[in-house]
């Protein structure tokens, strides 16, 4: 059960997470490409795919173990600082600083979609386990608010504070701001 995916982006375009998956995982490994599965975001009704999405996550029990990795805003998945938190997949507009962080993957900013498909937080908070992995120093400041400080929509990854199985798997330099 993948994270993610771009809305509009079709399976076949490199950036794609569907894309990505089989290119570097699926295609090395000895997997039933019918077991894995990708939001489709070629799917223009955002409600439908993410009804179907979530309907499909919770066929399969839920998911087991849920890895992420940490925006400079907080997010986690696309989940996106916002006023509320997220309970389910949804279809999210794009903040201009996870366009901006993306943008390396594309010809330009103006390549980059705007809109994703992505699990909510509450259905991240539902997964027996989550790993959150971060590097850089760069991402220091996020990684104490996360951890450390209000649990907040406007930090969705606060939300993991909650989480009874967490794993942060951090290089030494994005947790120089964690307090000692």
């Amino acid at each position: 059960m993948n994270l993610d995916e771009y809305k509009g982006l079709p399976c076949d375009n490199e950036q794609s997470y569907y894309y990505f998956m089989n290119d570097n995982l699926f295609n090395h490994i000895n997997i039933n490409p019918e077991a894995t599965h990708v939001p489709n975001g070629m799917e223009p009704d955002g409600a439908k795919e993410c009804a179907a999405y979530e309907s499909l996550i919770d066929s399969m029990g839920g998911v087991d173990l849920q890895l992420l990795g940490l925006g400079y805003n907080g997010h986690i998945g696309f989940n996106e600082p916002a006023e509320d938190f997220a309970k389910v997949t949804h279809c999210v507009d794009l903040q201009k600083s996870t366009i901006d962080a993306n943008k390396r993957f594309f010809d330009s900013a103006d390549d980059v979609p705007k809109q994703a498909y992505t699990m909510g937080c509450g259905t991240i908070m539902r997964a027996k386990k989550i790993v959150l992995v971060v590097s850089g120093a760069d991402k220091a400041d996020i990684v104490a608010k996360a951890f450390f400080g209000s649990v907040t929509p406007q930090v969705p990854a606060s939300t993991l504070q909650f989480h009874p199985n967490v794993t942060l798997v951090a290089t030494a330099d994005a947790l120089t701001k964690i307090p000692q």
